[in-house]
């Protein structure tokens, strides 16, 4: 058993990352049954999930959507906030009348949650029926735990609280067979005051080029039209691993193989170049779009939080992207972070009135166990922290409206990805820029880059139809 450590997970030294390929034990222990999975979070905890379900395929388990009739259930989670806490101890209860109804079942937590020593701990003492649990830096090992607990009826707990490795190879499942998640850097270490994802995701290391090229090259040889290169902070990316190659680099090489659609997220202001910058301008396949959270608009809490950019130098960075052709920038912005005043609140309006984001994703802080923010006073009340939040959803609204009545008439190149989730009779596909449209058109497009011309404007989507 091995129980998770934060101290040690916040440690850094120079130590080089172990790199290593996935050695599948051939064991088909999963045959016949079946496996259930829910994910909270992220990109990367979707993308961690497509691997769960590789592995878990890979030993012979098929996927079911029916919770009931499932043999292992399976809850990749979150840590970035308490509402994500909540979900899965909420989902939990609901697996524990399962358990009892059939004790057979096996119930197994991974991912960010897993990492943190206070929801050990809980499980330990509250849910002791769960029968797995590991983090973050030992998915390639989830076959054998599993096998291990089903063989021997024992709880396992081995959650690894290191700096973390990079693990080549593992199987994956694919959400999509239209657009792919590559990851091409693990980890943080920007040690924001309120986050908690260097210590959950370990410190940052960079797959090596080659490798994320290779995966890409066989992807567009697939017939994949789209791929996001992933990381908590993605600009980073070589940074730890080469001397002169950066991500500006890797997307002028990933352009290079032709796939038609390349994206990257999420950016830090810190890392972000000019060289950036200039490729998303030349390169036609990768795409104008940005997400670049702020956080807060006030120097003083941007200093607090530990975001190592003012207010300034982020409008400077912006003005930048602002100029590339047809851009769609983004954000992150917290609301009622410890010691917040209605004035540092204002200064964030300030901001989002200067920027006129397409859109914003918007919260109210929530304290994360072992941060500093969580030891930082709180006397912001709940119902000032729910009205800053609604004021500020209401001019995040205004501008993400107004930024998409623009393309009212409009004709815009569309990647079609399935159905409508409002109208299964319609299709949808997003713009270059990342905009939604949903589309009166075909099924037969699906999969397809198509011109669409726009008929409606919303605050979260556009309304098309399909230009001949």
């Amino acid at each position: 058993m091995k129980l998770p450590n934060m101290l040690e997970a916040k440690k850094r030294t120079t130590a080089i990352p172990k790199f290593f390929d996935y050695e599948d034990n051939k064991s088909k222990f999963g045959l016949g049954k079946k496996y259930f999975i829910r994910t909270y979070g992220c990109q990367m905890n979707e993308h961690d999930s497509e691997n769960i379900k590789g592995l878990l395929e890979s030993a012979g388990f098929s996927e079911s959507e029916d919770l009931n009739s499932s043999d292992v259930v399976i809850m990749n989670t979150c840590a970035i906030r308490e509402n994500a806490h909540n979900k899965v101890f909420g989902f939990l209860g609901q697996m524990k009348k399962l358990k009892e109804v059939n004790p057979n079942i096996i119930v197994c937590i991974c991912g960010c949650m897993a990492q943190e020593k206070s929801v050990v701990d809980e499980i330990m003492k509250k849910y002791r029926w769960v029968d797995l649990v590991f983090g973050t830096h030992n998915l390639n090992e989830m076959l054998s735990y599993l096998e291990k607990n089903i063989i021997n009826k024992e709880k396992i707990i081995e959650v690894e609280s290191i700096e973390g490795n990079v693990c080549e190879g593992l199987p994956v499942k694919r959400d999509s067979k239209i657009t792919a998640w590559v990851n091409i850097i693990l980890g943080c270490d920007k040690f924001c005051t309120y986050c908690i994802v260097p210590y959950t995701r370990g410190k940052q290391r960079s797959r090596k080029k080659e490798d994320i090229i290779n995966e890409i090259i066989e992807l567009k040889e697939s017939g994949y039209k789209e791929v996001t290169l992933l990381g908590q902070n993605v600009n980073a990316y070589g940074k730890d691993l080469y001397d002169n190659y950066d991500l500006s680099d890797l997307l002028n090489d990933v352009s290079n193989i032709g796939i038609e659609r390349i994206r990257f997220v999420t950016s830090h202001p810190w890392d972000f170049t000019d060289r950036m910058i200039e490729i998303i301008k030349t390169k036609e396949n990768v795409m104008p779009y940005v997400h670049l959270p702020i956080q807060s608009g006030s120097n003083r809490i941007l200093k607090l939080m530990g975001r190592r950019y003012t207010k300034e130098e982020y409008l400077k960075l912006f003005d930048k992207l602002s100029d590339i052709e047809n851009i769609s920038i983004t954000t992150d912005i917290i609301v009622g972070f410890p010691g917040e005043t209605e004035e540092d609140f204002n200064e964030t309006i300030d901001v989002v009135n200067k920027c006129k984001f397409d859109g914003a994703y918007t919260f109210i802080f929530s304290p994360r166990e072992n941060t500093p923010a969580a030891l930082m006073e709180d006397n912001i009340s709940e119902e000032e922290k729910n009205n800053r939040l609604q004021r500020l959803n209401k001019i995040v609204n205004k501008y993400s409206n107004e930024n998409n009545k623009k393309y009212m008439g409009k004709i815009v190149k569309c990647l079609i990805l399935g159905e409508s989730e409002k109208d299964p009779c319609k299709i949808m596909g997003y713009t270059e820029n990342m905009k939604l449209v949903n589309i009166e058109g075909d099924k037969s497009l699906i999969g397809k880059i198509v011109n669409v011309k726009i008929t409606d404007a919303k605050s979260f989507s556009l309304d098309g139809k399909i230009e001949e």
